[in-house]
């Protein structure tokens, strides 16, 4: 079943035409992970996005699947005990995406520090206990200095104490949208790019029953008619809702802006994740994560009123995080010049909901007595003077107390929020992209239930926990053993190895389709790069050269340095595609140009 332009101009031609059960607004890992299981149940759904699928903050996070240990600070067990178990159903559900990755956290003995040596066993071994980590692999233990400056010689000694190490999630954010976003079109769902809401459209009763739309390629406008809307537009929602003549709703999104940047591994080696307090006495911590022969960092927090599609990285932001990895590592000594590509994000803060984002939110708060019991009663099981009964009482107690004093009782997930306005707009926003398919399940519960009351539409609940993405029919236990055996097709196709494996990792499962496709390298390109950009074409609706070098394949933050001699010949394929005349190859050279020189920090270093 191909995902392709001509998908896209046939799911056009849909949308104008066929009433929909729902339309939802925004094709991040929201509204993707919403798609595929109304798609699955039955539900007719289409699925429209302003720019690329995961274009906006879905693209753009720390690429972390994180459990949010740094809770444990205050014991909100309930976020982190949601969290964990969250991330092993996405771990079950996209097997080939999140890949466990211990991270390193070394511990500090100065003012602020958000753990001690002692606390941050503690939390650790709770940590363990609440996401069942039984696996000697990966369950945690401490390091003493000497250990941690041994696994990373560049880490500052001042004040160091030594470190933990616990069970973490690296992530490839974008791939995981287009995943859920490929399953849902095979599942049935209408989706689109490059379509804008313009305005939201009523019915002669007053209920909302469509949106008219702009494609923003043709520049043609028209209506989409459906039952009910679900705004998913994350940092948009406030904007979406607008969109709505009769809104009255006032605004609840507090977006911030966080940036990351990439570093050669020879000029930043670390072995593993590494995540530490930031040194700045500001609460925050910063993330430090190997990928490839690249290191990335990050990230900052700073309020944002700017353009929403197009958040940039200033020279403060660079200023700020190279002054905290100089600092943590005062041998490497990083300047602007070091910096290889960047990525500039918005978070969908909920402006009521203090504990929106595990990295700077302010968690809900125990008085020092539950504090006090929760440490009395880990301490006695570690010594084998209590029960996990016991421990489990205190949890439970602990987790009622935190559940009373949530800000947003209509949460479905912390940090998120679902809410219906009195002409029917539905808008789930908020929370993290470890609680995408929880957010989803409960907005769908509700869809579900208004399809059945309003429209007397009856459909059968799906156990959402179950549904693979698409590339995701992997034994979740066996991950490196199928990725493996998937290689080795492609090199009996006459790939070389690594090459092999590179493509198996990023596409899980649908690696077999890409290994069977009857293809000879085009000019410019491997036999590897051609398969690739022929599947994104064909199966990914990669309509621009950005889509294909920044979301689908990453290479334009990873890969930085065979970027230029790939540019004109993928730009002279995908012309040959989509039918592209000079101009528009033109046009489409200078955007992926654009692109590159903004994570490049041209502007920056020319300065």
């Amino acid at each position: 079943m191909t995902f392709s332009a001509t998908t896209r101009a046939q799911n056009i031609a849909r949308l104008k035409t066929e009433p929909l059960d729902l339309l939802i607004i925004g094709g991040g890992i929201t509204g993707a992970g919403v798609a595929i299981q109304t798609s699955k149940m039955g539900i007719k759904t289409g699925l429209i996005e302003m720019q690329d699928f995961a274009g906006g903050t879905s693209s753009r996070s720390t690429k972390l699947v994180h459990g949010g240990i740094r809770y444990l600070k205050t014991f909100d067990v309930e976020v982190v005990s949601d969290t964990v178990k969250e991330r092993a159903v996405v771990q079950q559900i996209a097997p080939h995406i999140p890949r466990p990755a211990p991270m390193l956290l070394p511990i500090y003995d100065e003012p602020g520090a958000t753990f001690t040596r002692f606390s941050v066993k503690v939390a650790m071994d709770l940590y363990d206990k609440l996401a069942n980590v039984t696996d000697p692999r990966y369950v945690n233990y401490l390091l003493s200095k000497e250990e941690v400056r041994k696994r990373e010689p560049l880490l500052n000694p001042e004040n160091l104490v030594g470190g933990g190490v616990y069970l973490d999630f690296v992530n490839n954010d974008a791939r995981l949208v287009i995943e859920n976003i490929k399953r849902a079109h095979e599942n049935g769902g209408i989706m689109a790019s490059r379509i804008q809401a313009l305005q939201l459209l009523h019915g002669e009763n007053g209920r909302l029953n469509g949106v008219h739309v702009k494609d923003r390629l043709s520049s043609a406008e028209f209506d989409i008619h459906a039952k009910l809307i679900l705004n998913t537009s994350g940092p948009w929602s406030d904007l979406v809702r607008q969109l709505d003549p009769k809104n009255t709703a006032k605004p609840q999104m507090r977006p911030t802006k966080g940036v990351h940047l990439v570093v050669p591994s020879d000029r930043l080696p670390v072995p593993q994740p590494t995540y530490f307090d930031t040194g700045m006495h500001d609460g925050r911590m910063t993330f430090v994560v190997p990928r490839g022969d690249k290191t990335y960092f990050g990230t900052t927090d700073t309020d944002y009123q700017g353009d929403f599609s197009h958040p940039t990285v200033e020279q403060a932001d660079v200023d700020y995080l190279l002054k905290i990895i100089n600092h943590h590592y005062p041998q490497a000594q990083l300047t602007l010049n070091d910096i290889e590509a960047s990525w500039a994000s918005l978070r969908p803060l909920i402006a009521a909901n203090g504990s929106s984002d595990y990295n700077g939110g302010q968690p809900s708060k125990l008085s020092d007595q539950s504090f006090k019991s929760l440490i009395d009663v880990v301490q006695r099981y570690e010594n084998q003077q209590a029960s996990r009964n016991d421990v489990e009482q205190v949890v439970n107690h602990l987790e009622k107390a935190l559940n009373e004093t949530s800000t947003n009782p209509s949460s479905v997930s912390r940090g998120s929020d679902l809410s219906v306005t009195s002409d029917g707009l539905l808008t789930l926003a908020g929370g993290k992209i470890t609680d995408y398919r929880k957010m989803a399940a409960g907005a769908v519960a509700l869809i579900r239930d208004l399809l059945a009351k309003q429209f007397n539409l009856q459909f059968a609940p799906i156990n959402s926990k179950q549904l693979t993405v698409s590339g995701g029919d992997l034994d979740p236990a066996q991950v490196p053993e199928e990725i493996a055996a998937l290689a080795q097709i492609g090199v009996a196709k006459g790939l070389p190895q690594k090459e092999a494996e590179k493509l198996a990792n990023l596409y899980g499962t649908n690696a077999k389709i890409i290994f069977n496709q009857n293809l000879v390298p085009l000019p410019g390109l491997s036999l590897a790069e051609t398969l690739s950009l022929h599947y994104a074409l064909t199966e990914e609706m990669v309509l621009s050269p950005v889509d294909y070098f920044l979301r689908r394949t990453n290479h334009l933050l990873f890969q930085r340095e065979s970027l230029d001699a790939l540019k004109a010949p993928v730009l002279t394929a995908m012309a040959a595609a989509l039918n592209w005349d000079e101009t528009e190859k033109q046009r489409q050279a200078q955007q992926l140009d654009q692109v590159i020189a903004e994570s490049d920090l041209t502007a920056l270093k020319h300065n």
